[in-house]
């Protein structure tokens, strides 16, 4: 396959979108890479589900205090006016629409905005878990991941053969080929990496691509 991002340029671009003051939600795993690159002049306010709103980032191996976790239970820190609260106020927080972001990984994204980003069986997670919540209660559900499979399979698809994390629920994926936004149930082009033609990443894209609007470069610097 072509030249692609690596994880941390894919977060990085992500991170970019997110407003000065955002209330943002990073799913566990690849996404909590995105808190790395906010932009200068701006700062989002994270948000974790077992309850701690406006935390600070990971701190120096062997300075982690483990009773200050997110819900991946990796190592936080705390900054000024971090606030701690009941796992079920989190969960309120959340269903009751005061999250502007959730940035989520993905088994599947289809063009209808559908997400799939659990599984079942002997290497699957066991339950879909806060992602059901976080995709209908933010104000703006995105996804950063490969665009293709270990196996070079399309995630980007027509319909989700997965078990669904949400319905109509994903609004932009940021890939490691491009950003694409979902729009009246299609996938439209926005952005793709200069050294891929559109026929090359359509031909690793399970659905078909529109373009609406001249297509930028995706560049981002070296991580």
């Amino acid at each position: 396959m072509t030249e692609k991002l690596s994880n941390a340029q894919i977060a990085w671009r992500a991170a970019q979108d997110i407003a000065d003051g955002a209330y943002v939600n990073l799913g566990i795993g690849f996404p909590e890479m995105v808190a790395r690159f906010q932009p200068p002049g701006r700062e989002a306010i994270f948000h974790t589900e077992n309850g701690v709103l406006g935390f600070g980032g990971a701190p120096e191996p062997g300075e982690e205090d483990w009773d200050l976790i997110n819900a991946g239970k990796k190592a936080i820190t705390l900054k000024p006016g971090t606030a701690f609260f009941h796992h079920a106020d989190s969960f309120a927080m959340v269903r009751g629409g005061h999250l502007d972001v959730a940035i989520l990984g993905a088994y599947e994204v289809a063009e209808t905005g559908d997400l799939a980003n659990w599984s079942t069986g002997p290497k699957g997670v066991p339950a879909v878990g806060g992602a059901m919540d976080l995709v209908h209660g933010a104000k703006r559900v995105a996804v950063i991941t490969d665009h293709v499979t270990k196996k070079g399979q399309p995630k980007l698809v027509e319909r989700c053969s997965l078990p669904l994390t949400g319905v109509g629920c994903v609004t932009r994926v940021y890939s490691s080929l491009a950003v694409i936004d979902i729009e009246g149930g299609r996938f439209v082009l926005r952005e793709k990496l200069p050294a891929i033609t559109m026929e090359n990443l359509q031909n690793l894209t399970g659905a078909k691509l529109h373009v609406t609007a001249p297509v930028e470069d995706l560049i981002c610097p070296e991580l």
